[in-house]
Order: structure tokens, then C-alpha cells, then sequence
């Protein structure tokens, strides 16, 4: 493997070649194969079946052994003998790609934005799934738009996702913002059963009651996977001192030498993670860490190794 790709993604402007080169990297991954560390971060058995649909076959007479509960009736009825439908397990499962470039992912301390890194991930996923010879889609928010792309077999259709990552609108800083509620329920359009669904967020609205019960409507057909992005400077303040910082609502102050709020600051973290963790392990939702400080390959390959 190239040492480069065990290096972090760096800087603050997401870069189209960048994403595009990431198809070679996206070689070591299998992202269609689940293992027993993702299926720990679900907090149970994760089946490889979860999700995946079926499609009629045929009907034909019951024989001892068969399910009774699928039955066909009409038949039976039509016949006087009891028959029994066949099924056979769709082999497909398209993967959709969610990628969250709202403001709060425009930050970044360590060697890049979240919303660089996020595009990165969401880039090695496109490329591995379609290396894969899956159908392949997602949709992409920024500020208050929210791009979708339905699933198809096609390279056009990952490099629309990456165009649409690399180019945000211009009001992005100043439109109103999606909730991460409201990007569930758009992407339900595109995420039909049977479909691997992967969330990159910072998920710091992930905790929304809405959220929470369009997630837990989605999880009973689609396998979903969610990747959550952080920066260290989220949980730890930087060492002590006076700091000007500034957001889109103005400047002011930050004493990192008082240890009370510095604990504070770290505490709130850590339960908003563990709540977020708590929740997502109920809806069999298994929740992977990933930080600036990380090259997203390594990390991925912990849970999707080709081998």
C-alpha cells in the first residue's frame, strides 16, 4: 500500500482530484462485506441479510417442511391442494452515500476541515461499492441543499457526488441550515429496501427526536452504517491561555485556564457521544469514530477489509 493513503486528508478546501485519485486507494476495501467489528459497534449481531429484499420466484405444491406463512391462499382455495410461494434472495444492494457539508462541518484544527475529511470517506466508499459492481448513489447537504443521486452502475454517477462535494453554493454560510432530521427524510426517497445507507456527519443534531424516528423507520429496511466526524479541538481546549476566536456571529474571548470549564467542555463531548452511541446501538446502527487527526482508509479497513 501507498504510505500516502495512511496519511490524514489535509487542508480547508475539498479537492476534486483529490477525491477522484481516491479510486485507487478505494481498492482495499469491500465495502458489500460486513465484519464482526461492525457488527460490535451495532451492538449485536449484524447479518449480512439485514435489509436485503426478496423477490417472488414461484408457486408451486406444499411439501412437509415448507414455511406455512407463505402460503399462497389463492391458489390453494383455486386448487384444493396447498401450494406454497417461492422466493429467491435479491443479490443487489444498491449503496447510498449521505455526506453532511453543513457549516458546523467547516472547521478544523488538526491537518483539515471535518467537511474535507467527510469527502474523503464518502469518496473511498463510492469507489469501493462501485468496484464492487454495486449500484451506487447518495445525496450531499450543504447550507439548505440537499443533492440526491439515485443508485446506478455507472463512474458518471460517483463523479456527479464528488462535483457536487467540491462545489459548494455560494450562500452556503448564510442560508438556513437542513436539519439532520430533514436530510433523513429526503434521502427515503432514493434509499429503497435493501440498500446499504452510510451517514457521514458530525451528528451533533444526530440526537433530534425526529432524527431518531425517521432513523428508526429507515433501519427496518436499509442497512445503515453511520461515520462520525470530530475534531480533538471539540473535546479538548487548547492549553491554558487567553484565545480571540470568532464564528459567523462575531468575536470575543476564550480562558482555557480554567480547569472547571475545560472539564465541562470535554464532559459534554463525551455524553453527547455516548447518548449518540446509546441510541444508534438500539436501532442496530453501528456508529464509526473517525477524527482529523485519522486517514480515513486505515480506519475504514478495521471494518470493511476486502480480506
Amino acid at each position: 500500500m501507498n504510505f500516502a493513503y495512511e496519511e490524514p486528508p489535509q487542508g480547508a478546501e475539498i479537492a476534486r482530484g483529490e477525491l477522484i485519485a481516491s479510486r485507487f486507494s478505494a481498492r482495499f476495501l469491500d465495502v458489500t462485506k460486513v465484519n464482526r467489528a461492525l457488527a460490535h459497534l451495532a451492538g449485536a449481531k449484524r447479518s449480512h441479510r439485514r435489509g436485503r429484499g426478496v423477490e417472488f420466484d414461484e408457486v408451486r405444491q406444499y411439501t412437509a417442511g415448507d414455511d406455512v406463512r407463505a402460503i399462497d391462499w389463492r391458489v390453494t382455495a383455486r386448487s384444493g391442494e396447498p401450494h406454497t410461494k417461492l422466493f429467491h434472495e435479491e443479490r443487489e444492494r444498491p449503496v447510498l452515500v449521505s455526506v453532511d457539508l453543513r457549516s458546523p462541518m467547516h472547521f478544523g484544527s488538526r491537518n483539515c476541515f471535518k467537511s474535507v475529511l467527510a469527502a474523503h470517506t464518502a469518496s473511498l466508499l463510492l469507489w469501493s461499492a462501485l468496484d464492487r459492481g454495486e449500484r451506487v448513489g447518495g445525496m450531499v447537504v450543504q447550507g439548505k441543499k440537499a443533492s440526491d443521486t439515485r443508485p446506478a452502475r455507472s463512474r458518471h454517477t460517483v463523479l456527479s457526488i464528488i462535483g457536487e462535494m467540491a462545489n459548494p453554493p455560494d450562500d452556503m454560510q448564510t442560508s438556513p441550515t437542513l436539519s439532520f432530521g430533514e436530510q433523513l427524510t429526503q434521502i427515503q426517497r432514493i434509499a429503497r429496501p435493501g440498500s446499504s445507507l452510510f451517514l457521514i456527519s458530525d451528528f451533533h443534531d444526530g440526537l433530534d427526536p425526529e432524527a431518531l424516528q425517521t432513523l428508526r423507520r429507515l433501519a427496518q429496511h436499509v442497512q445503515i452504517t453511520g461515520i462520525m466526524i470530530s475534531d480533538p479541538l471539540e473535546r479538548d481546549l487548547p492549553v491554558s491561555g487567553r484565545y480571540a476566536v470568532r464564528d459567523a456571529e462575531g468575536r470575543s474571548s476564550l480562558d482555557t485556564g480554567n480547569a472547571k470549564l475545560s472539564a465541562r467542555y470535554r464532559d459534554e463531548f463525551d455524553q453527547h457521544t455516548r447518548e449518540l452511541k446509546r441510541a444508534y446501538q438500539g436501532l442496530r446502527i453501528p456508529l464509526i469514530q473517525l477524527s482529523t487527526t485519522q486517514a480515513p482508509l486505515p480506519v475504514l479497513q478495521r471494518y470493511f477489509s476486502p480480506r
